[in-house]
């Protein structure tokens, strides 16, 4: 085994998730893309494979061409560490846009500032301020 790499199955915005998730985070970056082509199994210029960077992790995702009865689950979720209260704050509300929360931004004891959220795309996030710096 030479590593482990969290895998996102989306259906037809594979990539306008991708240019989304770069736009929030510093330090993010698509690292490829393969298209579908003519006469391939996916529709033409849809994802085949792709792979991003969100701050150095890295994540692979698809366009499923085949329609499932499944989607995301919050069971799996991207948890991300803020430094600050107005970085909470501004992934929160961007990443809300769309979406839903599951557990509104406040403080829950665990962290100083915690939120759980349901993007446009499906995907789950937590978002936490620290108690401890």
């Amino acid at each position: 085994m030479t590593k482990v790499t969290p895998f996102l199955m989306f259906e037809g915005n594979a990539e306008e998730a991708m240019n989304y998730y770069i736009s929030l985070l510093e330090d993010s970056e698509i690292t490829s893309i393969t298209r579908y082509g003519p006469n391939q199994p996916g529709d033409e210029g849809s994802v085949m494979h792709a792979t991003f960077s969100l701050k150095g992790q890295e994540f692979m995702c698809i366009d499923s061409n085949v329609k499932h009865a499944f989607t995301f689950t919050p069971s799996f979720s991207i948890f991300i560490t803020c430094d600050t209260e107005e970085e909470i704050d501004r992934l929160y509300e961007r990443l809300v846009d769309g979406g839903g929360p599951l557990m509104p931004l406040n403080n829950y004891g665990f962290s100083k500032k915690f939120g759980w959220i349901v993007d446009k795309f499906g995907v789950s996030w937590q978002l936490t301020l620290p108690l401890f710096e």
